[in-house]
């Protein structure tokens, strides 16, 4: 075998060496630049418009022509990455499938992109994603909205890669991608950091700077008071939030949520039900371990993670006997992950320019492309029905003298020359005069001529709405508004991150940051508390949309950074900072407490067997609290709250009463009104009761029938118009059960008694009852809920003072009046 030449072969004869000097600096400093900006305008910060990266894009995109729809079946997410990656993005699959994971992941988006099916990882990349050969996806339902009216001219295109395809350059977004699921990515000198929004939230603040295009930042943020993490959590110190809403950046941190249980019959513990953004649970479990083995962190026995699917998060603390849990809680919200910061930085791409954006920035960018995008599809559209009216009319011309056009086809020597003839004689265009050669006789029916007329009619009118659009800003941004509002309608959840001014401290210490302004504290018929923006009233008509939660079992007015009481079925007043209650958003037309913290949270103290009978104010000039007990006990509460005491004792129960009902009196010329169980109503002027100090153990408010409790105390205003509800069972009547009977009742038609007496009878009881066990009066519309605070319906008012009940619409098992 013969060797292979090693030598370099000689240059051709017309070779002409060339060298170029180039100073290193200037070599270096253009390669990076190029590169920087590959990295900024390529990979790493979103488009402001559409909200999404570029290999985000080219992800729903790709899905989107492969008709992948949220109503098809799924794929392996291999051959979705294969057709990203061998089209688009020409990049390693990696960076694909992580991508497309992210946006599979409910704890990472707050509104899903991708439908995933299979292992698509968890909290913290705790247990990592499965191979893209064994996952599947397709898109979401919301997906179909960033890439809806794709194919009409909405958006520019450009060309990939190698030149041989087409890729949009933004999508057309039929709502606020980037603040709804945020952002996040590293470029060369510069990052973005987003936090997600909630969707009703983000749109109704569009929607208010469509109407209002100089809204400040004030008014935006009455519709966004903050971020709305996908894995819920406690938002502390909204001062942060405001600076990134300004400036496009700021500093929030985001505690978890956690509640003291009894989690063995020795040991109590902290329950986590909910984790900061992006943390997981072996990240804290880790923490904690690597805490107590170096003694820094005491007091705690265990920690073990019960997390499943049907439950969702769950990690269970055990605390050492003699540790007082709340103060455990605080040691590790320092010293653990159980609460992160999070640095908001709104670097988006605008005009291909990287620029740091406040939220009406945002709102604005993402606005003026709506605008663009509807204007193009209107302008789309417009254009596809002239065509087809151009056509429709050539062809009812035609209709109008068929034997003539009939006679000029058959007497033409060919095609062409019968086209000439019949646009000099029907004066036609060359389009439609082709439509009328190529359409089939079987179509020039008087029939077809009658729909073609009214598809004529149809598509004048929808020109005439089309060019309305085009012609008028103002439609325009109608338009935008009303389709806003439906994908809200759609696919808005209710809030999953409560906002907190303050993590508790004392009022002194926030003094300076938090304004002392007025406010109200509300307490659901599910145990949720929470307070109002401002101190108004909520006035709940009868047309409100009901939701969860929305029964209001007492509301107090109060300030910011002042107390409240909360009165227990014990005879114990325990005060609250209201500072600490989560705040409600201004959107709310009536009262939701979807978005307050149960009760649970703030009163460490309650025993097993102790509830919350209502909520009061410290106000030592109002006339004093009322309260009703199970035995017939009434007493009125002179108003003294020492400030330096957060328990009191407002009344002495005998053995084995219980208050039943408590209620502050406003001006002290209010109804007390006493329900009991064998269907006794007492009403009488507070007046007759003699206000007593707290130690006292008040005087006979009704005279009680062997075996009788009283099931009902209310103060109720003579002036307002109010009602009378009661529900009528047997012994073994359980609260709601649907067998039972009930009654709604005009509160005027029972009588003033004397106090200590008898009362009248307030419902006649049926075959099978004997015993009322639900009642309650209180000011009208009375508002119902069953026992997980859904709303409930209430019976037809009967006039009958003692007349006998009718069958309940639903289960109902507390009822409150207007939310005020």
């Amino acid at each position: 075998m013969a060797r292979r030449s090693t030598k370099t072969p000689p240059p051709p004869d017309d070779f002409e060496e060339r060298i170029l000097d180039i100073d290193v600096v200037d070599e270096m400093q253009g390669s990076f630049l190029e590169y920087a900006y590959s990295v900024i305008y390529s990979r790493a910060l979103p488009d402001a418009r559409d909200g999404m990266k570029p290999v985000q894009r080219r992800i729903v995109y790709q899905m989107n022509e492969m008709g992948l729809r949220p109503d098809r079946g799924y794929v392996k997410c291999a051959r979705v990455v294969g057709e990203v990656m061998g089209k688009l993005h020409p990049h390693g699959d990696a960076s694909i499938y992580d991508a497309l994971v992210r946006m599979a992941q409910p704890f990472s988006m707050r509104l899903p992109l991708v439908n995933g099916h299979g292992n698509f990882g968890s909290l913290g990349n705790d247990d990592p994603p499965a191979a893209m050969r064994y996952t599947e996806c397709k898109m979401a339902d919301a997906t179909s909205l960033m890439t809806e009216s794709i194919d009409e001219d909405t958006v520019d295109f450009a060309s990939n890669y190698d030149g041989q395809e087409q890729e949009p350059v933004a999508l057309p977004a039929a709502y606020p991608n980037l603040l709804v699921n945020g952002s996040s990515g590293i470029a060369v000198g510069m990052a973005t950091n987003m936090p997600p929004h909630n969707l009703g939230e983000v749109i109704a603040a569009a929607r208010h700077l469509i109407r209002h295009p100089d809204a400040d930042l004030e008014a935006l943020m009455r519709f966004v008071p903050g971020p709305d993490l996908p894995t819920g959590g406690r938002i502390v110190g909204l001062g942060g939030i405001k600076d990134a809403y300004e400036s496009g950046r700021g500093t929030f941190k985001i505690r978890a949520t956690a509640s003291v249980e009894n989690v063995t019959a020795r040991r109590k513990g902290l329950v986590v039900t909910e984790l900061p953004f992006t943390v997981g649970p072996e990240k804290v479990i880790s923490k904690i371990k690597d805490l107590v083995g170096s003694k820094k962190l005491q007091g705690i026995a265990d920690v073990k993670d019960l997390t499943d699917r049907s439950h969702g998060l769950r990690l269970v603390i055990e605390i050492k006997n003699g540790f007082v849990p709340e103060a455990v809680l605080e040691q590790l919200y320092k010293l653990t992950p159980m609460e992160e910061s999070f640095g908001i930085n709104n670097v988006a791409l605008v005009d291909g320019q990287p620029l740091t954006l406040g939220l009406k920035e945002l709102l604005e960018v993402y606005l003026d492309h709506r605008f663009d995008v509807v204007r193009r599809r209107s302008e789309f559209r417009r254009t596809k029905r002239r065509d087809r009216l151009h056509l429709v009319e050539g062809l009812l011309v035609a209709l109008v003298d068929i034997d003539e056009v009939i006679r000029i086809i058959r007497s033409s020597d060919n095609s062409a020359q019968a086209k000439e003839r019949l646009i000099e004689r029907f004066s036609l265009s060359e389009i439609q005069t082709q439509y009328i050669l190529d359409t089939p006789l079987r179509r020039l029916t008087r029939f077809d001529r009658i729909e073609l007329e009214s598809e004529r009619d149809r598509l004048t009118g929808e020109i005439d709405e089309l060019t309305g659009i085009l012609d008028s800003d103002n439609e325009l941004r109608k338009l935008v508004s009303a389709e806003l509002a439906a994908v809200a309608k759609k696919f808005s959840t209710d809030r999953r991150t409560v906002l907190l001014e303050s993590a508790g401290a004392p009022v002194a210490a926030v003094a300076l940051e938090v304004a002392d302004d007025p406010c109200r504290v509300l307490l659901s018929s599910t145990g949720l508390l929470a307070r109002t923006a401002t101190g108004d009233r909520f006035v709940a008509g009868e047309d409100d949309k009901r939701v969860k939660h929305d029964v209001i079992v007492s509301a107090v007015p109060a300030t910011q950074r002042g107390d409240v009481g909360v009165v227990t079925s014990s005879g114990r007043l325990l005060r609250l900072a209201v500072i600490d209650l989560p705040q409600l958003p201004d959107t709310a037309s009536a009262p939701n407490l979807s978005g307050g913290a149960p009760i649970s949270e703030f009163l460490s103290s309650l025993e097993p067997d102790e509830t919350v009978v209502c909520l009061t104010t410290l106000d030592e000039s109002s006339p004093g609290l009322a309260i009703g007990t199970e035995q017939g006990v009434v007493k009125r509460v002179v108003p003294d709250y020492p400030a330096n005491k957060d328990e009191l004792e407002v009344i002495t129960l005998k053995d084995g009463d219980r208050i039943v009902g408590a209620a502050e009196l406003r001006t002290g010329e209010e109804d007390l009104v006493f329900i009991t169980d064998d269907a006794q109503l007492l009403r009488y002027q507070a007046s007759q009761v003699r206000p007593q100090g707290r130690p006292a153990g008040g005087m006979a408010g009704i005279k009680l029938t062997d075996g009788a409790k009283v099931i009902s105390f209310t103060a109720v205003d003579p002036a307002e118009d109010a009602v009378v509800f009661s529900v009528a069972g047997s012994g073994a009547t359980l609260l709601g059960d649907t067998a039972v009977s009930a009654k709604l009742t005009p509160f005027d038609q029972y009588p003033r008694k004397g106090r200590a007496t008898g009362g009248v009878r307030c419902q006649r009881f049926l075959k099978g009852e004997d015993k009322l066990v639900l009642a309650w009066a209180g000011p009208a519309p009375a508002r119902a809920a069953q026992a997980n605070g859904a709303p409930a319906q209430l019976p037809e008012l009967d006039p009958r003072r003692d007349g006998s009940g009718t069958p309940l619409p639903s289960p109902v098992t507390v009822l409150a009046g207007p939310a005020s």
